[in-house]
Order: C-alpha cells, then structure tokens, then sequence
C-alpha cells in the first residue's frame, strides 16, 4: 500500500478525483474552501483542538493535497473541511476503497445463499480438471490469499511500469475484459499459503458476483443487472444515491478501484460497517458477515475480508494504519494516492480523507489521521 503506484495510475487520478457533483469539474463551489470548514459545537474534542489537529492534514507540505476530510462521531458529522475548488457535492475517486464495498456485496449473495464462504470460486475458467486453480476458494480471495501470480505494482517481481497485472488489466491489454484477464494468471502458490494484496483479485470477485447475478455474456445486461443489485442492496439503503460505480467495455464493475461518490458517501459506508451492516435499525448485511471481514486473515493480521485493520504486519510489510496510537478494533477502507474510510467502533467515529498523496509517502498523513482520532474517547 505504500508503493510508488504506477504512472498510468497517478495520471488517471488527476483526472478522475476533481469530477463534481454537477457534471462540470471546472464549475467552482458556490462557498470558499473556509467558508465551508465546520466544527460542532457538540464534539467532544474542543473546536481549536480539533480545527489543530486536522489543519496539517491541508497546510503541511508533507501531507501532500487533501481535498475532503470528515469525521463522524456517533452517527453525526462534527468536523468537515475541503480544499479550494472541492465541496460536500463533489464526487472524488474511490480506488482501492472500492474493495471494501466488493467484500460488502459478496456479502450480500452469501446471506442469499447463491454464494459460499468455502466453497470453491465459481470461475469457469478454472473448472477443467487438473486445474489447481479450481480449487481456491472465495474465502481466500477475500483474504488475498489465493494463490494467484499477481503483480499490483511495477516493484514487484522486476516487473516495468507496463508489465504489472494493474496496469494492463485495467488500462492496456487486458482492459476489454479485466476479469478475463485476471481470472488467466498462473499460480504462483497453493491456495491461502500466500498473501498478496491485488486488484486483480477483487475484479474475479467482481466478475463472480455478475455470474452469479446473470448468465448473460451481453456487456449492457451484465452492467445492468449489476448496478441494479448494487444500488437496490447497498447505495439505495444506505442513502448514498450520488455515489456511481464504474464498469469495464465487458460490463463488469471495477470493483477494486472505481467507485465515484462524496466524502459523505463514503462516511455513510463507514458507517453501516461500524454498526455491523445496520442503517436505522434495519439489518441489511448479516453481523456475521462484517465479523468475518473485520477478522485477521491467516496470513497477514493487518488485513480481513478486504479490510484492512489496525494490528501490525509481518516483517517486511509496511504498516498500513497506526496500531501503536489507537484500539485495535479499527479497521479501513484505503485507496492509492491516501483515499481513507478509517472506523473506530470502540470510539463511535469514522473519518474520512479524500486527496492525493503519493503513496511512498503516505505516512506522515496517515499518522496524522492516527492523531486525530486519538483526541477522542474511547467507550463514550
């Protein structure tokens, strides 16, 4: 996660994290950025205390560009702040948060029993006998540890900006059909030995909750059905109407790196994973469900069911969080270049953080976050 990601990558997210709510990027927000900043009066952390705490977070050079920040605490907004030409309408880039919303909606079709935890994935390419790849199964995507010859960055395995699996997936030769593309790769390891963190990997579970929703091969069809299951299970319920996810030419979502939504989107989100799939008392995905992706895979115990969590890594592996400065029952949703819906249950907070920073140098940034949230109460 704290890989220099690839240049293809860095130039797309310029382009795609200004896109506004109203369909012009150049139009600019109706209030100034410090016209829009806001503390309430009933948090709990003192307005100049907190107003300290996040400031570094858009004036330090070090942190880089944030573009929204927010923080919920006990279900309400008591802290917002965006960057000069951002507001709470525009729509900002989700990338690797989209994961965490994949993990959601596979979720939602266990609960239905159309899928199952450990049951061999359902992807035809790899039911030929013999085929080792046949026997991974959707408990060990979830946790990346299937096994799969995945390169996510061009550091990996010698591999040139161009050669790795995320590039050509997703913008060269594999973009026409990523999934196919994914779904291609060799092992590299028995199945759950291994842990590598890929897009590629969430793009199969993309694809399997297409198959598993139609048998239809015509792109707009899959697109179609798609979006209605996500929309009608997840984005209609949990009020997140102006948040858009994105499709590839084969009609599959993107759902390791493309979702379109506002900071408070995203916050809504977090939100539904705090209180364990519920929104105003109604269950939507079942408790044991975000259990399981809150709960430390096998092989590495900073990362669940496609969330990421507050505990450290094997030796060799950046941290991803801060398990030296808060509970260890926070968990995240985090995207290239700093995208972060960071969620602490103990403290009844999420935060989001939208911007761009470069991801070698995330870390002062995402201590930061680290220090904000540890101003607040823990069991309030």
């Amino acid at each position: 996660m704290h890989k220099i990601k690839l240049a293809l990558l860095t130039v797309l997210a310029i382009a795609l994290s200004g896109c506004g709510g109203t369909g012009n990027p150049a139009t600019p927000p109706q209030k100034s950025a410090a016209e829009l900043a806001y503390i309430s009066d009933s948090s709990p952390v003192t307005k100049a205390r907190l107003d300290a705490a996040i400031a570094p977070l858009f004036e330090d050079p070090a942190m880089a560009e944030t573009r929204a920040f927010l923080v919920m605490y006990r279900g309400k907004i008591i802290a917002e702040r965006y960057g000069e030409g951002y507001d709470e309408d525009t729509r900002l880039i989700s990338w690797s948060m989209a994961k965490s919303f994949t993990g959601a909606l596979i979720g939602f079709l266990v609960a239905d029993g159309r899928l199952v935890l450990d049951d061999p994935a359902p992807v035809p390419a790899w039911q030929r006998p013999g085929d080792p790849r046949g026997e991974i199964t959707l408990r060990q995507l979830l946790q990346m540890s299937s096994g799969l010859d995945h390169t996510e960055v061009p550091e990996e395995g010698g591999k040139t900006v161009y050669e790795a699996d995320t590039n050509r997936m997703l913008f060269l030769d594999g973009s026409q059909d990523a999934a196919a593309y994914a779904e291609a790769r060799p092992m590299e390891a028995r199945p759950g030995e291994k842990f590598e963190y890929s897009t590629a990997t969430s793009i199969i579970l993309s694809d399997i909750i297409t198959r598993t929703l139609t048998k239809s091969t015509d792109p707009q069809v899959r697109r179609d059905v798609t979006l209605r299951f996500i929309r009608g299970r997840l984005l209609e319920p949990l009020g997140m109407e102006g948040t858009y996810p994105e499709f590839g030419p084969n009609g599959t979502f993107l759902g390791g790196s493309f979702i379109h939504a506002t900071a408070r989107d995203y916050a809504k989100f977090g939100e539904f994973l705090r209180h364990n799939g519920a929104r105003k008392g109604a269950q939507h995905l079942p408790v044991s469900w975000v259990r399981f992706m809150k709960t430390s895979s096998t092989n590495d115990p900073a990362y669940g069911g496609h969330l990421w969590l507050n505990k450290r890594r094997p030796e060799g592996r950046g941290q991803v969080l801060f398990p030296d400065n808060g509970p260890d029952t926070i968990f995240a949703a985090l995207g290239h270049l700093g995208q972060q819906i960071v969620v602490s249950p103990a403290q009844q907070l999420t935060v989001v953080r939208l911007g761009k920073t470069q991801d070698d140098v995330l870390a002062p940034m995402s201590a930061q976050i680290g220090r904000i949230m540890a101003l607040f109460p823990i069991g309030s």
